[in-house]
C-alpha cells in the first residue's frame, strides 16, 4: 500500500475513533474513554504527538497501560494477518 494512502487512512480512522470518544463522553451508550484510547493508539503509529500523549497516559495510569499494551499487540497481529490475506488474493 502506498505510504501516503496509508497515512491518510490512519488519520481518518484515528480521528473517527477520537470523535466517537468525544461523543461517548456525553452519551451513556458509548464508552468514550475506550474510543479515545483506540484513536490515540491508531494515530500513534504515524504521529509523534499522539505517541507522546499515549506515553504520558501510560505513566499516569500504569494499570490501564498493561491492558492497552495487550490490545495493541492483538491489533498488530490482526493487521498483519489481514495484510497477509490481501497479498494472497
Amino acid at each position: 500500500m502506498n505510504a501516503r494512502i496509508k497515512r491518510v487512512l490512519v488519520l481518518i480512522v484515528g480521528c473517527c475513533f477520537i470523535l466517537l470518544g468525544i461523543v461517548g463522553l456525553f452519551l451513556p451508550i458509548l464508552q468514550g474513554v475506550l474510543f479515545l484510547l483506540i484513536g490515540l493508539i491508531i494515530l500513534s503509529s504515524e504521529y509523534v504527538w499522539a505517541h507522546h500523549l499515549l506515553a504520558k497516559l501510560r505513566q499516569r495510569f500504569p494499570k490501564v497501560s498493561g491492558t492497552a499494551e495487550e490490545a495493541m499487540a492483538r491489533a498488530s497481529r490482526w493487521l498483519r494477518h489481514l495484510s497477509r490475506q490481501r497479498e494472497g488474493d
